[in-house]
């Protein structure tokens, strides 16, 4: 991706520009026609999405793997079905729509839409993270323009129509939610800096994401992931080694929340490496190393054939010989840093494995490693020293420290209590704006009528207030506490049941 600075040479196709500008003028006017819509009709259309991304989870699993060559099948219905009822349920009490009255500190605030986004999706994660995103904007009450990966421009395509149909007939405005049809860098770099886009959401490479930032336009971005793990010798071993074996083999290791060094102590090395070979991972020799670095970071850069890919297919391509079943490749590696490539991400179910004599020497290494590539982005502790583990998240720059849970689901939000996202903030560490996992609050500013804080000025009595920009149907103000939560007992049962199957798949028992 280019940066701002180039856009001045990029010739944008006179029709794909036209295109362009009608779908940001239809975006400008389904969200403002949106804009008027009250929580429970918002609301309406949410679920209306989720069904309709529910429903078609496992077709457009199977699409994305055919199109793009990555990932598995099974593992990305699980992330598609997670980005649809479990996400809005997760959300069921954030209320953006209704304005809040804090009458102890005699403040009024109302909600204030971003407007029209720009959606930029990777290949790695296409459908799960324009599910996502589409139901961030309708939860905000925003509109939604996708431009996909060039590789899974026909899913993104077929799925954003689906959800688009869905929304319009639970009663939102046409427009709400559209795809362009041929991405291109010139079209990319006109719509992101086009003056009538209010944010870009940028998930992809570190190019894409500076592109995003340097446009002009407001944007949320995020850098790329390079998680540390690192298993203490407080830590169950065999489950430790477990959880790091399902983790990195979760779709073939694409999300950029995958364990990407394992990191241990000698005294407890050799236990760990037993149960990551119970687990279905191949250690390698220090042959197969060389083969594996040669192979997978020719001229240091990552060969990008592998990404997606599983073990076996890797191993294959490395000329290393593995039984069918391996789930991960361990690559044990002397040192660390920018001198061994295999330190660096992968995207693929390869583990470098660091083995060093100290709890200090191993938390070095974890910075060491974030220091080249995933600051600001995630890393994961297994053991049962409390002390350690927050000594450990303290010395990183790290926002996100997933504790004896497999990482790549954790950090994600779904085998943690964080947020569910497919956007992991980076914040000040990964030079992003945002610290935390990317929700719908982050896509409403808000406007405060704040009082004199003399406490002789009186407040304003809203019970009969009404706000201007909403239908007549709308509601008089009313404190935000006093709004009913909208999940229901199938939902978290439902929610329940996706993550119940998603740890038996990785475990090898569906």
């Amino acid at each position: 991706m280019l940066s701002h600075d180039d856009a001045p040479r990029l010739a944008v196709p006179d029709k794909a520009a036209a295109r362009a500008r009608m779908k940001i003028d239809r975006a400008g006017w389904a969200v403002r026609a949106y804009a008027r819509c009250d929580r429970a009709s918002v609301m309406k259309v949410a679920r209306a999405v989720a069904e309709a991304a529910h429903q078609a989870a496992q077709t457009y699993a199977e699409w994305a793997v055919r199109e793009t060559g990555m990932g598995v099948v099974e593992h990305k219905r699980l992330k598609n079905e997670l980005s649809a009822h479990p996400l809005v349920d997760f959300y069921a009490d954030t209320n953006l729509v209704d304005p809040r009255i804090d009458r102890a500190r005699k403040m009024v605030e109302l909600p204030k839409p971003a407007g029209i986004i720009l959606a930029l999706t990777p290949a790695t994660n296409p459908i799960s993270t324009l599910y996502y995103k589409a139901i961030l904007a309708i939860l905000s009450r925003n509109a939604v323009i996708f431009s996909p990966h060039p590789l899974a421009k026909e899913c993104c395509r077929d799925a954003a129509v689906r959800l688009e149909a869905a929304a319009v007939a639970a009663g939102a405005p046409a427009g709400l939610i559209q795809c362009v049809e041929e991405p291109s860098v010139p079209l990319v770099q006109s719509l992101m800096m086009s003056p009538k886009v209010q944010v870009i959401l940028a998930t992809g490479g570190s190019a894409m994401v500076r592109a995003a930032y340097s446009s002009g336009n407001p944007a949320i971005g995020v850098g790329p992931g390079n998680a540390p793990v690192y298993v203490d010798p407080s830590a169950n071993q065999g489950l430790a080694a477990q959880r790091i074996v399902e983790s990195k083999a979760f779709d073939n290791s694409v999300l950029c929340t995958n364990e990407s060094v394992l990191i241990s102590l000698d005294e407890n090395r050799q236990q760990l490496e037993r149960g990551l070979r119970a687990a279905g991972a191949h250690i390698c020799t220090d042959a197969e190393v060389v083969k594996l670095r040669d192979w997978l970071f020719p001229h240091g850069h990552l060969n990008t054939a592998a990404v997606g890919k599983s073990a076996a297919w890797v191993a294959q391509h490395a000329g290393i010989r593995v039984v069918p079943s391996t789930k991960v490749l361990i690559a044990p590696v002397d040192h660390y840093g920018p001198d061994e490539p295999l330190t660096k991400e992968k995207l693929s179910p390869v583990l470098a494995f660091v083995s060093v004599e100290s709890f200090e020497r191993a938390v070095s290494a974890a910075k060491m490693i974030l220091r080249m590539t995933g600051a600001g982005h995630s890393a994961a502790f297994h053991g049962e020293n409390p002390q350690r583990s927050m000594d450990f998240a303290s010395a990183l720059p790290v926002y996100r420290v997933v504790v004896n849970a497999p990482c790549s689901q954790g950090a994600a939000g779904f085998a943690t209590h964080l947020a569910p996202s497919f956007m992991i903030g980076t914040g000040y560490f990964g030079r992003s704006s945002v610290g935390e996992n990317i929700g719908p609050q982050h896509l409403v500013h808000w406007t405060r009528l704040a009082w004199n804080s003399d406490a002789t000025v009186p407040f304003g009595d809203f019970s009969a207030v009404r706000v201007s920009s909403a239908n007549s149907e709308s509601p008089a103000l009313v404190p935000a506490a006093t709004i009913a939560p909208a999940a229901g007992m199938e939902r978290d049962l439902l929610r329940q049941l996706i993550l119940q199957e998603l740890r038996d798949l990785t475990r090898g028992q569906s």
